[in-house]
Formats: C-alpha cells, structure tokens, sequence
C-alpha cells in the first residue's frame, strides 16, 4: 500500500464539488487516511440548517447538533476518509457504525437526519436507503420522523421542486427524483423485499432481533457501492446469548483497539456494572442527552421508583443505564437481598442451636433427580431463613464450572451435601430432611405439587401430624408466596446469614409474568443451556415465608408441630 506522502491531496479526487458550492467549504489539503474536514462540516451544516426537531418542545427548531452528537458520531462518520486504492480517489473510512446508548437520548432523531442526509447530500446517483428493524411498525419509527422533517423544514420544502423530493406515506418511500434515489423501510419479516444495491441501511434497535439474518442480508447486499454505510442505532439488551450482544462484544474489542476493524465506527455508552446505579452524577455517561432533550427530572423519577420497586431496577438499569442486564426480568436486586444478610454464619448449623423448640414453615422445591434440590425453613418469631441443599455426585463438576468453583467450596463447608451417583436418593433426602427439622416445631411442610406423591407420604409418615400443603407451581399459586418474600425482603424482616448457596439462586432468579395479568408472577426456572444457573433455593424460602403469611397465625393458634416439644 503507498505511503501517504504518495497520495494525492484529498480535494483533487473529492466529486462532490456543487455541495461544496453550496456550503461554502474549503478545499481539503490532507493526504491518506485522515479527518477530512470539509467532508465533516458538510454534514454537520447539514443538520444544522437543513433539518429541524420534529416533537414537543423542540419542533420545528434547527436540529443544531449538540456537541457530543457534532464531534462524537457526525464528524467522525463522514469526516474520517481513506484512499480507496481500487477507485484511486478517497471514500470514507467508516461502512459500519454502532450507536449503543439509553433510551430517548434522541437516537431516532439522530437516525433519520443521517438517512436524509445520505439520500439528499451525498452525491450517490440511485442511492437506495433503507430503514430496518424488527418489524414494519418498528422500522416506521425513524422513517414518520424524516417525514415529518422533510415536512417541517423551510429548507427542504423550499427546495423540495429543485431536486424533486416527495414524500409518499402510504408505501413508507422518500424520493429524490433529481439523483434516482429512495429511502424506505425493509422489516425482518420481508427480506425478500431487500434491495439488489443499497447504498446505506439505517438499523434501528437491533436488541429486538431475534437472529442476525436480517442484519447478515443487508451487510452483504453492500458490495456494489463505493461507500456504503450501515448505522445501527440500540439501546442495551437483556439476553446475553443473542446475536445484539455478540455484536455489542465485537464493538467492545473495537473500541478498545481500533485497529482490529478499522472500517467499523463505534460510540458505546455503557455504564459499568459495578458503578452506582442510584449515583446521579453517573447518568450523563449513558445519557448525553440529558439536560437537553431528556429531562433529569423524569431521570430521578424513574430512580426513586426502581429503587422503591425492585422490579424496576433492571428496566431502568438497562434502558436508561445502557446496561446489559443478565435477565429480562430480574426479580431481586441485590441491594435489598444483602439488606436482609443480619449476623454472617461461619457454617450452616452456627446458629441453630438458638432456634431450637421455636416454631417454622417449611418450603421444598425437588428439582429432577438429577439437579440441585433445597428444602428451607423459615422461623416468623426471629426471621432466621435456613436452607438445607443436595446434589448428585456427578453433577457437581458442572455446578463447579457454573460457579467458578466455589461449588466444591461449599461442599467442603458443609453448605451443600452430596449424594452418591447420579441421582437424588429421595427416601435419603425425606430422612435427611425429617432428621434436620426434628428440633424444631414444623408447623406446615408446602411443597411443589409437581414433586412427586412419593415424597410427600414419606415425609407425611416421617413427621407424623405435620400438615402437608400442596402448592401449584403456576402464576396463580407463585404470586402470593414470591410477593410476600419480596415485601419480607424490601421490609428486612427475614435473615439470611449469607448462606452463599441461596446467594447464588438469588441472584441468578427471573420471573415471567402473565400475559393477561402482568400482575401475576412466577419464577422462571434457568434453561440447562444457560451455563449452569440454579434458582432451587428461591422457591422453597418463597413457599415458606408465603405459607406463614397466608396461613401462620391459623396455624399458631391450632399449635400443630412436629419434634420434642
């Protein structure tokens, strides 16, 4: 490859002369690969005098970049070039571009100036733009704003004849009859519909695709065009398995070392996972909207409720902190779990011996016999949670590698007892259990209906006049239990003692809420192809501290228990 000093200057091979003209830039004087400044300016002059704000206060006022839109994305996009050796004249270095910041920070906005500006502005000859996302109501959205822009602009309806712009609604099709050019939407579900030769492709919330065929056909559909662009606009996602998050992994790498895609533009806004979520001096990262176009006000809003209703968090989290969260629904933020921690127990039995004769309720949740089981007791008149665990022998080299070996760990500890082979022994699990809750008075046993007939008459036999409740493991029977660990939780009327097993359930928990009643919720147990997680602990402390809610003072005034006293 020459050396730039063998290069021609940049103006020499620059065609786009009559838009020069028409913003008054100077020549460029730079060689190889280097911020063209002219180029830059143009679009910025663009933008500022061209297009206008579309919605609330802000419509109809010149959509004058502010400086993080400006110096961050514009300029670099369309001001960085390189010398195309093929073409012997310099095209922009960028072909792809990732935006990845919070929700209302204007990306949308941002979108639909830089599709109007490529289909007006960027001296392409039958340029065909397309906006693309998930479906055809999604793709819309950039599209009605550069409708609405075309509309509200004194520029560009005053040259609207000059270079035949036309807006058609009913086809979603922006025309420039002058060049041959059009910008339109293409959905996921109409790749057929995909141009031969598009000269920019705008991709809006790539979070919501379920795959990477849509994004995959319109990459390689580029090709012909001396300098495509493709610009996905996104928010952070919630499943770290999906094509999103590889490609959001992709642009980290780039990020960190540009040279690994030099043809790839990346602008993250992440805040990090260990930062203060509730640290307002932290949000501008995210947001560099805020205090122009997003209001703080709505921020703090927002915060107070996410941090006074734990199912927020993660939407707020995600949405507004651009961070990828690890479920869709997170169910317990840890903050308030680590609230209800009280004295930290050494060992599962340290403080046992002082809840002796005292009255529980007990949760049992049987996975398969295969997978981690756990039984929990939870004792009203002082809060103490405790939980019993068991796992097959062979299982516990997968449990390793899901939690970084700390399962052995706990093993070793006591924390999570085995069982020989590859299975649950569950006449040894119901004499384990029975032998661990003899000193106590067991007021109910509520077990997952789903378990199995056989446990629930072994134990019935083993503990004698104990009642035994059947719980249905639906949307219907998990609400009130889950909500009632929740208010327990938010409230910090239990203990946990840092049982590091039901950490790990905790924080690894999601819920799934129902489609009729988004009131309605049931934990979602983890797929066995998600690395390992394990919710098994969550369940039965739900059962348990449900159970005491809707049925404990009945059963304190019958004085029903199990054990020596």
């Amino acid at each position: 490859m020459p050396s730039s000093a063998d290069l021609p200057v940049c103006h020499e091979t620059w065609t786009e002369a009559q838009h020069r003209k028409w913003a008054k830039l100077p020549l460029c004087e730079a060689r190889g690969e280097h911020r063209c400044e002219p180029r830059a300016l143009h679009a910025v002059l663009f933008f500022n005098t061209a297009l206008v704000h579309t919605k609330g206060r802000w419509a109809r006022r010149p959509f004058v970049l502010t400086d993080w839109q400006r110096a961050d994305i514009v300029e670099p996009l369309f001001g960085d070039v390189r010398w195309n050796t093929e073409a012997q004249c310099y095209v922009r270095r960028f072909s792809m571009g990732w935006i990845e910041l919070g929700r209302k920070n204007g990306k949308s906005e941002l979108l639909a100036g830089i599709a109007l500006y490529l289909l007006i502005m960027d001296g392409e000859e039958g340029a065909e733009i397309y906006g693309a996302a998930r479906d055809r109501d999604q793709a819309r959205i950039v599209w009605d704003v550069a409708d609405r822009m075309c509309a509200l602009s004194p520029v560009l309806q005053r040259n609207a004849g000059k270079i035949g712009l036309k807006t058609m609604s009913s086809t979603k099709r922006i025309v420039v009859a002058s060049s041959g050019s059009f910008y339109t939407t293409v959905a996921r579900d109409a790749l057929g519909n995909l141009g031969q030769n598009p000269h920019a492709i705008l991709f809006d919330e790539v979070i919501a695709q379920p795959d990477g065929r849509l994004w995959n056909s319109m990459r390689t559909a580029m090709g012909a065009r001396l300098q495509p662009l493709m610009v996905a606009a996104t928010t952070a996602g919630d499943d770290l398995s999906s094509f999103a998050h590889a490609e959001h992994v992709e642009c980290v790498k780039i990020q960190d070392d540009p040279d690994r895609a030099r043809h790839r533009f990346v602008y993250l806004r992440n805040l990090p996972m260990d930062a203060d979520p509730w640290d307002e001096s932290l949000w501008h990262f995210a947001n560099p909207a805020l205090g122009d176009y997003l209001s703080l006000d709505a921020l703090r809003q927002e915060a107070a409720e996410a941090k006074n209703d734990p199912s927020k968090e993660n939407a707020f989290r995600q949405f507004r902190l651009n961070q990828w969260v690890k479920q869709s629904t997170r169910w317990m933020p840890m903050h308030h779990y680590n609230d209800c921690t009280g004295d930290i127990w050494l060992t599962p039995d340290y403080g046992m011996p002082a809840l002796k004769g005292k009255p529980c309720w007990v949760g049992l949740d049987l996975s398969a016999r295969h997978d981690l089981t756990s039984c929990a007791a939870y004792f009203p008149d002082t809060g103490d949670m405790v939980w019993r665990h068991w796992i097959p022998e062979d299982t516990l080299g997968q449990l390793d590698e899901a939690t970084n070996e700390l399962a052995s760990q706990w093993v070793k500890a006591g924390w999570l007892t085995l069982h020989e082979g590859a299975v649950i022994d569950f006449k040894a699990l119901c004499d384990d259990i029975a032998a661990w809750l003899k000193p106590y008075k067991v007021r109910e046993v509520t077990y997952d209906k789903w378990s199995g007939e056989y446990v629930r008459q072994e134990l019935a036999t083993l503990m004698g006049r104990v009642p035994m409740v059947a719980n249905e493991p639906s949307f219907l029977g998990m609400t009130g239990p889950m909500n009632a660990l929740m208010s327990a939780t938010v409230e910090q009327t239990w203990m946990h003692h840092a049982n590091p097993v039901a950490a790990w359930c905790f924080d690894n928990v999601e819920i799934k809420r129902g489609v009729d009643n988004p009131d309605l919720i049931k934990p979602v147990k983890p797929p066995r192809n998600t690395g390992g997680k394990r919710i098994d602990a969550v369940i039965p402390a739900a059962l348990a501290v449900g159970a005491y809610t809707t049925r404990g003072q009945l059963t304190q005034k019958r004085r029903v228990g199990y054990g020596f006293h």
